[in-house]
């Protein structure tokens, strides 16, 4: 049964974001208590953001003068990408028109979404492995309530 495009709209807080590979082996890309945002705007653009929870800051007025480890650590401990989406079917469709990644520009990341009650939304991807199995993505978000509803 395909969603309602209204049940996505608004703004969305990561509770957890998990990777279950086929050999039962489950990981946390940016950790415990990693946090971030996924929005939905009514005119069909969105836009998702993760981090680590904690993120060595530069200490530098000017970041594009920070160390290249510095750099590529706040690379490795922060994801981002933005973009149209629709909804075919059971899936949420992301076409990436910017990401902190270059090579997701261009893409369609594709999301099962599952809704639990008015504010749980859960979003998964199977994936192949370069060793021949899979792992299964698993975001679970909790809508923030607005602040008209407040």
């Amino acid at each position: 049964m395909p969603h309602n495009r209204s049940d996505f709209i608004g703004a969305w807080s990561l509770v957890d974001w998990r990777i279950e590979y086929s050999d039962g082996n489950v990981t946390r890309p940016f950790g415990e208590g990693a946090h971030g945002y996924i929005v939905y705007s009514q005119d069909g653009t969105m836009t998702a953001s993760i981090a680590k929870n904690t993120r060595p800051a530069f200490g530098l007025t000017n970041a594009r003068n920070a160390s290249v480890q510095q750099k590529s650590a706040a690379f490795d401990s922060y994801f981002h990408y933005a973009g149209p989406w629709k909804i075919d079917g059971e899936e949420v469709v992301h076409t990436v028109t910017m990401s902190l990644n270059p090579d997701m520009t261009g893409t369609q990341q594709r999301r099962v979404a599952r809704f639990s009650g008015n504010d749980e939304l859960t979003l998964s991807a199977l994936e192949a492995t370069k060793s021949g199995g899979e792992r299964h993505h698993i975001l679970q978000w909790r809508k923030i309530p607005s602040l008209s509803s407040q």
